[in-house]
């Protein structure tokens, strides 16, 4: 596969939310504004390209037998840079976001490019496979948080939309509203899937 494509494959093709249903307790917390979903888009980001580039380098030194583990721990120190990072230069973020910077240690989307592709690739083509899953990851939170924000809040980026005789639809912004608002985008993405694959017979 060509570097662009590794590149390009997370946006839609392999998409990890929209297409491999990774990483969704994150992403149904978060994206109640599209502000957290950018933080948690690109913290994600740069911990799949920090982990996939470091894994990649020390695959062939981690015994079988404890490949998951030394996973772990190679994310997990990633993770405490990110974390740091945030509480150090965009203290707010970092609060809005709370334990869920954290829990990216345990995102399945961060493991499971380290063991699929980071494990059995070298160093360039798992850089772009981080960068590409985790624009991905961030696109698919961004489309999510900007619903949410709109619907349920009447703004973007915190900025007023409506007038004041807006009514926001608070359930958007609740844990019912990220559910909905999934299964909406799901739905329109098959119907365009499905249109695209009978326009190809």
């Amino acid at each position: 596969m060509s570097n662009l494509k590794e590149l390009t494959k997370g946006l839609l093709k392999e998409n990890p939310i929209f297409v491999q249903f990774l990483g969704m307790c994150a992403t149904l917390a978060v994206s109640t504004s599209v502000i957290n979903s950018i933080g948690m888009g690109l913290s994600t980001m740069v911990v799949l390209v920090a982990s996939n580039i470091i894994i990649s380098l020390i695959r062939n030194f981690i015994p079988n037998k404890v490949r998951i583990a030394a996973y772990i721990i190679v994310i997990a120190g990633c993770v405490s840079a990110v974390e740091m990072a945030l509480k150090a230069f965009v203290p707010e973020v970092s609060k809005s976001l709370g334990i869920f910077i954290p829990l990216i240690v345990v995102n399945c989307i961060i493991l499971g490019r380290a063991e699929a592709f980071a494990s059995k690739n070298g160093v360039v083509k798992s850089a772009l496979d981080g960068i590409g899953m985790g624009l991905g990851f961030t696109l698919a939170l961004c489309i999510l948080g900007t619903i949410r924000e709109i619907l349920g809040n009447g703004t973007f980026l915190g900025i007023q939309l409506f007038g004041e005789g807006f009514a926001p639809a608070t359930i958007m912004i609740l844990p019912p509203g990220a559910f909905i608002v999934l299964g909406c985008v799901l739905a329109i993405i098959n119907i365009i899937t499905a249109k695209k694959e009978r326009s190809d017979k």
